[in-house]
């Protein structure tokens, strides 16, 4: 305890990092009260689930855990940050398929500029067409107390507004904070429900039932360790590096021996993090929000809209975790470069025992990386259907949610990334620290009049 105590002190007698750590929950504060804001010329009291304090089944349970209630209360910012992640899926699946976007992305600074102004565009697009879904097909006609046209019309703009508020925010968060922004947001949402429905479950057991409800946390504990395994686990591949002794006269140089230095090439198991759970479910909420605009002319449209608004249902199940598997090799392969890594290691005199440099340096990482990703992508799959499993076991939905799934690997990844970035300006002040008080030779007084 004394040791924690010692660290929290330690972050917060960083400047920088006090200062970005303000700031970070300056901002998550600002979108917690946003998620308040209910639409203007609504009734909230007539809104499904108002009566549990919206919570519900369904599509709106899964979005109100995943959006911290601002789905349910239709607030101003009930669509959140989704709409601009479908965006970014839709511009990196171009960046592979379109040569124009190809070109911005090796244009270094300044494509990636532009590439993120055009990300921005198709967000605002994305999210008019959720918008009209989102108020077509879960805001009733008995809540809306002012003309359904201008209702309608007003909506959109201010859930587009807030949804390009909320970009903003998570932005800031990752120039001026801690963190990465698009993620802190989900996982604050995600967070605030969970004291809720852990209360809620223990209420739900009783005193009758306490040793289910203790099995059920000791299981909940188990899963996230499995989750942080996941999280943290490497592949190293053993790489040798020509090492020169140095020697005494540099007339020498030419009979010094030459000795292998051994390191290692770190591959994360799970190098694609939270981003495609956060890309699949994003999708996810697409089915059941489009059949629900067209439920009532369409009795395809209805079937689409119950199936996918039911998490347990196996088609649901089934289509997010292909969606988790391909979205996982998708971002493996963007954020993994096999031939820069050989081209890297063959520049700085490095090489994989038993494999020759260059171009079979990079088919064998890339063989490397195919394999560690299929168990880790399956992996990922089934913890992020349990939540469904969960649920059919007789655990409460809400807190189903955090047995894995989304909610879960989100919380541990999101966290893990934080600390880990706190980890580093720790590091950085003890390294200052001891330049600054250490006995370096060399180090003169110098004074500035």
């Amino acid at each position: 305890m004394k040791r924690f105590i010692n660290t929290i002190k330690n972050i917060f007698s960083i400047e920088e990092l006090r200062g970005r750590i303000i700031m970070t929950m300056g901002l998550l504060v600002i979108f917690r009260l946003g998620s308040y804001v209910v639409l203007p010329g609504l009734d909230i009291n007539l809104l499904p689930g108002a009566d549990q304090g919206g919570a519900s089944g369904g599509l709106l349970g899964l979005l109100n855990s995943f959006l911290g209630g601002a789905f349910s209360r239709a607030s101003i910012f009930a669509l959140g940050i989704m709409p601009y992640i479908s965006a970014s899926i839709v511009i990196q699946l171009l960046t592979i398929a379109v040569p124009y976007f190809q070109r911005m992305q090796k244009e270094g600074e300044s494509g990636r500029k532009r590439i993120n102004q055009i990300t921005r565009v198709l967000t605002i697009l994305i999210t008019f067409v959720q918008a009209s879904a989102y108020i077509a097909g879960t805001i009733p006609s008995e809540a809306i107390m002012i003309d359904r046209f201008f209702f309608t019309i007003s909506s959109m703009v201010i859930l587009t507004a807030g949804t390009v508020f909320c970009m903003w925010l998570g932005e800031k968060i990752t120039d001026k904070g801690i963190g990465n922004g698009i993620s802190m947001l989900i996982m604050i949402g995600i967070v605030s429900r969970f004291p809720g429905a852990l209360i809620a479950e223990s209420l739900t057991r009783g005193s009758a039932l306490l040793l289910l409800f203790l099995l059920e946390l000791i299981a909940l504990f188990f899963v996230v360790m499995g989750v942080i395994l996941l999280t943290q686990a490497v592949r190293r591949i053993p790489v040798q590096y020509a090492k020169q002794v140095a020697g005494a006269k540099a007339s020498d140089s030419s009979k010094k021996p030459v000795i292998g230095q051994r390191s290692f090439l770190p591959l994360k198991i799970n190098s694609a993090g939270v981003m495609p759970i956060i890309f699949a479910q994003s999708l996810m909420f697409l089915p059941s929000l489009i059949g629900s605009a067209f439920a009532e002319t369409s009795d395809f449209a209805n079937t689409v809209q119950t199936t996918f608004a039911d998490f347990t249902s196996w088609q649901y199940n089934l289509s997010f975790a292909i969606l988790i598997i391909l979205f996982t090799f998708f971002y493996t392969a963007i954020t993994v470069n096999p031939k820069q890594i050989a081209d890297d290691m063959k520049r700085n005199g490095g090489f994989i025992p038993g494999v020759k440099p260059g171009e079979p340096t990079a088919e064998y990482i890339d063989n490397v990386v195919d394999r560690i990703t299929l168990p880790a992508s399956l992996f990922i799959a089934l913890v992020a259907i349990m939540p469904a499993f969960a649920s059919m076991a007789g655990i409460s939905q809400d807190f189903a949610q955090f047995y894995g799934g989304t909610s879960l690997l989100i919380m541990v990844g999101v966290v893990l990334d934080t600390l880990q970035q706190i980890e580093s300006y720790l590091l950085m002040k003890h390294y200052e620290g001891l330049m600054q008080t250490g006995n370096v030779k060399g180090r003169q007084n110098v004074v500035v009049a």
